[in-house]
């Protein structure tokens, strides 16, 4: 059993170690995380988490971005 997300009021740890032009909000939950750049993803460890529960290990981000 997983444990329980943070409040959504604390960033993801993603958020705390890229600079700060690369932090925005979590797609599904809006909490603050690298979503921009190199590494960035549209979704927080947690939701990323419930998607891959969700719908299996492949789920991933891929950039569409030329």
């Amino acid at each position: 059993m997983t444990t329980p997300p943070p409040p959504i009021t604390e960033p993801d740890p993603s958020a705390l170690t890229c600079p700060g032009d690369k932090v925005g909000p979590c797609s599904a939950c809006q909490r603050k995380t690298h979503k921009y750049g190199s590494g960035g993803s549209p979704l927080c460890q947690w939701c990323m988490a419930s998607a891959q529960e969700k719908w299996g290990p492949g789920v991933r981000y891929t950039s569409t971005r030329p």
